[in-house]
This record gives C-alpha cells, structure tokens and sequence, in this order.
C-alpha cells in the first residue's frame, strides 16, 4: 500500500510532538540517575530490551498469526516504553523519576536495538521472497531524527526556559494521548475492511504481550527487592509499549499499515489494562490501610 496523509506527515508530525513533550521533562540529571538508582534502572532495561523482545518472538510463534502480523509483534516488543508509560506510572503513584530515567535512557540504546530486533523478527517470520530489511545505519538514523531531535530540542528549553517548559509539558503531556488515540483511530479506519479479522487475530497475542510483560516486570521487581513505587513502575514501564512508535516503523518505515495493526490495537487495549492495574493498586492500598 502506498503511503498517505497519516503515514507520511501525520504520524512522524505526531510522534515528533510526543517525543519533544517528553523531553520538556527531562534534565540531564534524569541519566545520572543510574548511578543513584542503579538497580532500578539495570534491571528496568534488561526487562526492557531483554526480555521484551524475547516474550515478542514466544508469542509471535506461538499465535497463528499471518508474517506481516508476526513481524508486527516483533515491532510492538521492541519499542518500550514512551510518554504514555510515563503517563501512567504518574497516574499509579510510581517512581515517576525513575520511569523518565528507564524512557531517557532506553530511547538512545533502542536506536540500535531496534533495527536488530525487527530485522531478525522478519528472518524469522517471514519467507525469503516477501521478507523485507531494515538497512541498518539508515534506520538508526531515522530512528534518531524522530527520538532525539525532538527530545534533545525539549529539553534544551527546559534548560533555557524551565517555567516555560513546565507550562507546556501539562499541555503537551495530554495532547500526547489525543495524538495517540487519533493515531489509532486512523490506523484502523485506513484497515477497516479487515478490522473485525484482524481484531480477532492480534487482539489475544497483544493481550497476552500486555498481561505477561507486566507480570514479569512486577515478578523481577518484587524478586530484587525494590520498593512499592518502584515496582509499580517497573510493572508499567515494562507493560506498556510504545505503540506510536511502532505504528510508525511499520507504517513509514516498511510501508506496511498491515504490520502496525498489532500495535494499534495494542495501545486500545493497554487503556484497559493500565486502569485495571491502576485500580488494583488502589483497592491494595485501601485494604493494607484497613
């Protein structure tokens, strides 16, 4: 399918204004903070860029998914964490710090992961006539324009102008999900036709990519000893993808509005489960109070 509106400037456009909203609440001490909290944060990234990706490939293998659908897996499990990851583990009264510091340092090692990931899932799930390649050294590029040009350009004002910054990261944060969600609405209008097949084809492996990632990130970081907060942001920081992302490597970058399906109705999904685990925290609270 040829590129259109929404995968060629609507989508980077998009993405660009969630990344540099990010950054606008991000400080140079954010990557220091391995080395205040570096347990947090090591195993926050190997859970990341780890075992994310491995629990992609498990599910994509184990659901009888088309390639292009597989590979659509492959892309959501490479792409962690965002500003919605952010979003939520402020919401869920996390270590939000050490969910911007996972997001800041996570986005400049994925620039390299990524590429690697998606390249060996499309090797693996698809067959040497249809498979597609990510050119390496161009993909990183791409990958850096659109994650740390708009982050490096937030942060440079909010070091320049921090209340300015301040002001316009609560809009922004905000405005980042109405993005998201016009993002997805605009992914599935374009894949109507095959909307209720598709649905019932990658809605119980990104489901399951959701509820199992999250018990791994909740069983790692109850297993070394990290406090309530902290945990808590693990759980989300591991749970929940970053779907814009992925929607556009899939959509811009291979042209294949088949293979962000898996991530537009991952990030539907990771609504529901974020305001479940958000609930369950609460009611926890509530009875360890009583």
């Amino acid at each position: 399918m040829e590129s259109n509106f929404l995968s060629a400037i609507f989508l980077p456009l998009a993405l660009f204004i969630i990344m540099m909203g990010m950054g606008l609440g991000l400080k140079v001490v954010d990557f220091k903070r391995i080395l205040i909290e570096p347990k947090g944060v090591f195993f926050g990234l190997i859970a990341q860029l780890i075992i994310l990706p491995i629990v992609g490939f498990l599910l994509a293998g184990i659901f009888p998914l088309t390639p292009e659908l597989a590979v659509g897996v492959v892309i959501l499990s490479a792409c962690p964490g965002g500003a919605t990851s952010n979003i939520i583990s402020y919401l869920v009264r996390g270590n939000v710090a050490l969910s911007i510091t996972l997001t800041a340092i996570g986005s400049l090692i994925t620039i390299v992961t990524i590429p690697l990931v998606i390249n060996l899932g499309m090797q693996t799930f698809m067959t040497t006539e249809t498979a597609l390649q990510l050119p390496f050294l161009k993909t990183i590029i791409k990958i850096a324009v659109i994650i740390l040009l708009p982050i490096s350009l937030g942060m440079l004002l909010n070091y320049n102008q921090p209340k300015l910054a301040a002001k316009i990261e609560k809009f922004v944060k905000w405005f980042s999900l109405f993005f998201l969600g016009l993002i997805i609405f605009g992914i599935l209008f374009q894949e109507r036709a095959n909307l209720l097949s598709s649905f019932l084809q990658v809605g119980g492996v990104t489901l399951s990519l959701n509820l199992v990632t999250m018990f791994l990130g909740y069983t790692l970081a109850t297993m070394v000893k990290l406090d309530e907060k902290s945990t808590k942001t693990i759980t989300v920081e591991v749970g929940i993808q970053n779907g814009t992302l992925a929607i556009t490597i899939a959509s811009v970058f291979l042209n294949s509005p088949t293979m962000a399906i898996p991530a537009g109705i991952y990030s539907l999904l990771m609504f529901v489960t974020s305001a479940g685990f958000a609930l369950l925290v609460r009611n926890r609270k509530v009875i360890s109070v009583q």
